[in-house]
């Protein structure tokens, strides 16, 4: 069983940046393909940022070119490096460790996911 603990969530203004991270624990994060979900009031939950066991990466489109998801194996860490915050963010921010056996996918399929941490709320203030 894989744990994953997420922090660096809070309170920005709009224009502000924002840094999360994601440790899981006991267990190597280059083992896994790892993603960034998030679920604001009364949405749903949608992929943001996703990062293969290979490295190659995707991002949702309304955060491209203003998120960047990375992982630093030696610290064990993956980061979601959050700019130019909008009101549209605002959401809990799950992080998600998957594909054990598949070392090519990276993406926002839920079921390639199997084991999520309890979130981080992001809020921007407009």
């Amino acid at each position: 069983q894989v744990q994953l603990v997420e922090s660096g969530g809070g309170s920005v203004q709009a224009g502000g940046s924002l840094r999360l991270a994601c440790v899981p624990s006991g267990h190597m994060i280059s083992s896994y393909c790892m993603g960034w979900f998030r679920q604001g009031p009364e949405k749903e939950r949608e992929g943001v940022a996703s990062i293969g066991r290979n490295g190659r990466t995707t991002y949702a489109d309304s955060v491209k070119g203003r998120f960047i998801i990375s992982r630093d194996n030696a610290k064990n860490t993956l980061f979601l490096e959050m700019n130019v915050l909008n009101a549209d963010d605002t959401a809990m921010y799950y992080c998600a460790a998957g594909c054990a056996s598949d070392w090519w996918y990276y993406g926002f399929e839920p079921y390639k996911y199997d084991f999520w941490g309890q979130g981080t709320q992001v809020t921007v203030s407009s």
